[in-house]
């Protein structure tokens, strides 16, 4: 019988969430390549018939090879939600930061790609927690906005992307 997957939010006071800043997550690597059925169909998925994502000729002459759309970036290492060594998966570091809240949202992303994730790359990636901020009062609730940066490197150690990420980890406001 297989227990279902949930993550569950580390809860704890702004000092502690604070302990984790600065420090990088040990490295985790994706269990697959990249791969071009992946590619296609994220692409297929939002109508993008941008060649670099279906003509394997193309993408050879322009990038090296198939190229992955930079919104599948974070779907590259979204740890399984079952595997059969009945390993739990690893949640996201801003998951992991004890505070107090019940919820949380995006507030806002940013990607940079020096360098092309292409078809075969298998990803690693390093989190750390960039800042925490002390407790703000929102429409949404009481909470803190918790500022992630990930590094994604290819096997042979070379940076493709980095993603810094906030979210606001807070506590719903009582309707009005």
């Amino acid at each position: 019988m297989s227990t279902p997957i949930s993550y569950q939010l580390a809860f704890g006071t702004y000092e502690d969430a604070l302990r984790m800043v600065g420090v990088p997550s040990e490295p985790r690597t994706a269990g697959t390549v990249v791969s071009a059925a992946r590619i296609q169909m994220f692409a297929a998925t939002v109508q993008d018939g941008n060649p670099s994502y279906w003509d394997p000729d193309f993408a050879l002459q322009t990038w090296g090879g198939l190229i992955a759309p930079p919104g599948l970036l974070m779907g590259w290492l979204t740890p399984l939600p079952w595997e059969p060594s009945g390993r739990p998966p690893v949640s996201a570091i801003a998951i992991r930061v004890p505070l107090p809240g019940t919820t949380f949202i995006n507030a806002s992303n940013e990607a940079e790609f020096p360098l092309p994730i292409l078809e075969g790359d298998r990803l690693t990636v390093v989190e750390e927690v960039v800042s925490v901020s002390p407790e703000k009062q929102t429409k949404l609730g009481v909470g803190h906005f918790i500022e992630t940066v990930d590094t994604f490197t290819r096997q042979d150690g070379a940076v493709v992307a980095t993603n810094r990420n906030t979210l606001f980890r807070f506590t719903p406001a009582a309707p009005s």
